[in-house]
């Protein structure tokens, strides 16, 4: 496993970040750094999204930085260019994987079904993110994937929260959880970072009691 995905392991979750204004992104990675989790997945889900990297980047470096919902190579580039660490894709995309093996990128693609972990497979990759993860079968179905690729080790994202996370984390297979109910949206909007902060401490404490 390469130091990037070495770092999210150690880290236990990933806050899956949507940001609508630029301007919220420093203010709530500051907060993931004081309360002990500084790793955000950034999403291309707001064209607020290439800013917000660059400005995380300029102004927090220590911030282990990703992207997530990556469709194509161009969305790839752009993140790339703004400065993140890591890609990560909601679905399998050949093109995608291509180009960040190339580039020497780290990237986690979305699978949930077995014909998609093969082609991660074959790729070498060696984390890949099962999503969603409740809607497509939670954890029976990542033990399930495991028995044909027992090397393939999960960052599951979606439907993941403080009541569930730490059955996920038990499973020796998965190194990390995707999740967002730290980094709620109206919270980020209202500037209520104080009450983020707390999720946030609260969210540390419950992944490392696994």
């Amino acid at each position: 496993m390469n130091n990037v995905l070495d770092r999210i392991k150690s880290y236990r979750l990933v806050p899956v970040i949507k940001l609508d204004r630029a301007c919220d992104a420093v203010p709530f990675c500051n907060v993931l750094k004081e309360g002990g989790l500084p790793v955000a997945e950034i999403t291309f889900r707001t064209d607020a999204a290439e800013e917000s990297i660059k400005l995380v980047n300029k102004n927090l470096p220590e911030i282990l930085l990703g992207a997530g919902t990556i469709l194509n190579v161009e969305q790839a580039k752009r993140a790339i260019s703004a400065g993140v660490s890591y890609i990560v894709t909601p679905g399998f995309s050949p093109k995608v994987v291509e180009y960040c093996l190339d580039n020497n990128m780290p990237i986690v693609p979305g699978i949930c079904t077995p014909t998609e972990m093969q082609y991660a497979y074959e790729y070498g990759l060696e984390v890949v993110k099962f999503f969603p993860a409740e809607q497509a079968g939670g954890l029976p179905m990542i033990k399930a994937l495991s028995g044909p690729f027992p090397n393939m080790r999960f960052l599951p994202t979606g439907g993941i929260n403080e009541k569930n996370v730490v059955d996920y984390l038990k499973y020796e297979k998965i190194i990390a959880c995707g999740g967002s109910w730290m980094a709620n949206d109206s919270l980020i909007k209202n500037g209520e970072f104080e009450k983020l902060l707390e999720l946030v401490k609260e969210a540390v404490r419950i992944v490392h009691l696994v």
